[in-house]
């Protein structure tokens, strides 16, 4: 899946957020729709680690801990961090509910995660055991895999439609800052090469294009 996406790389031209190599945002939900991309591709990194482990091939654990990298920095503290810190509360908002509503699910689901990648942490910085990773990765992937289609195809369009077009260009503008707070400078660079890196390693006969990191 490594697709060319530039997804975090967002600048200001003119008093307008755009993406290089692309057109001006007009939905918030874009720039996370686009960061999706990148984590799938993480996903099917893990996965393919995952597949490794159970034919009891050799899986460097440095590998590991450079995937937990990308998750919890990437993943979890910048890409939901921007949904649960910013544009969530917008929706809300908007007039879509939380409580029994899609964005209580997707609070769940985020907890969920940050469950899976601890137990993917317990099972290799303490006594290292990669068949206990490969049942958290494995688990992590097939959840994040229907959070992202859920979030694509049904709450992110509510947003879209309710959020307007004011308070649209106004939470890019908090994504971007957001980025550089928890991100700083350099770190999209060295994501975009470990994820370079270990697709070559774990996907290598991979024919897809290559991902640009939000």
């Amino acid at each position: 899946r490594f697709l060319e996406t530039s997804s975090c790389f967002a600048h200001y031209i003119e008093g307008s957020i755009m993406r290089e190599g692309a057109s001006v945002m007009k939905y918030a939900s874009e720039d996370l729709v686009n960061e999706h991309e990148a984590i799938l591709s993480a996903l099917d990194i893990l996965e393919a680690v995952c597949a490794r482990i159970g034919r009891t091939e050799e899986v460097d654990a440095r590998d590991l801990s450079s995937m937990l990298y990308f998750l919890k920095l990437f993943a979890d503290t910048c890409h939901h961090g921007k949904e649960e810190g910013i544009l969530f509360p917008a929706m809300e908002r908007a007039g879509i509910p939380n409580e029994n509503g899609p964005i209580a699910q997707m609070l769940v689901e985020h907890a969920e995660g940050r469950k899976l990648i601890a137990a993917m942490s317990a099972a290799i910085d303490g006594v290292y055991d990669v068949h206990d990773f490969a049942a958290a990765a494995s688990a992590y992937a097939k959840l994040l895999r229907s959070h992202i289609q859920k979030e694509n195809s049904v709450l992110f369009p509510m947003g879209d439609r309710r959020i307007p077009p004011a308070e649209q260009t106004a939470i890019l503008e908090k994504f971007e800052r957001y980025e550089h707070e928890v991100m700083g400078e350099g770190t999209h660079e060295t994501l975009h090469e470990l994820l370079h890196r270990l697709t070559e390693k774990y996907i290598p006969e991979s024919e897809e294009e290559e991902v640009f990191l939000p």
